[in-house]
């Protein structure tokens, strides 16, 4: 069971990370080490040639990211990207883009996921991402 439920995701998005808000971004589903997320298309977040542009690719992973560590530890405003990785691996289409996160392992300071990024309508892989964040001691 996810420690932190989709609606207090949801709004650590809406009132805490404006690029979050100005993009739409949302948390779909959340369970313990687990989470999913959706970024909607829009124009404004192409790149010419057409493609969704890298940053926001990795916008999204990095949250998904986040949604998967406080899926573990709870409402911990302070854990943050320690690293990051990204791997583009193919054009995505004019579609929203669903991140699928997972843990691979999280110790007592770190934890490790993985993310992979799809498109919505042909549920395609588009990129690959692994990244640990850091999680702060308890005060």
């Amino acid at each position: 069971m996810s420690k932190i439920t989709i609606k207090d995701f949801n709004q650590i998005l809406t009132e805490e990370l404006p690029w979050a808000k100005d993009n739409d971004m949302i948390l779909e589903t959340i369970s313990n080490g687990e989470a999913k997320m959706r970024l909607p298309y829009h124009d404004r977040s192409t790149r010419p040639g057409g493609s969704i542009s890298g940053p926001h690719m990795m916008m999204l992973a990095d949250a998904c990211m986040y949604a998967v560590v406080l899926s573990m530890i709870g409402k911990v405003k302070l854990a943050v990207t320690t690293n990051f990785n990204i791997n583009f691996l193919r054009k995505p289409t004019e579609s929203d883009l669903i991140a699928e996160g997972k843990i691979i392992k999280i110790g007592k300071r770190l934890a490790i996921m993985e993310v992979s990024i799809l498109t919505s309508e042909e549920n395609k892989l588009v990129a690959h991402a692994t990244g640990t964040y850091s999680i702060p001691t308890k005060v």
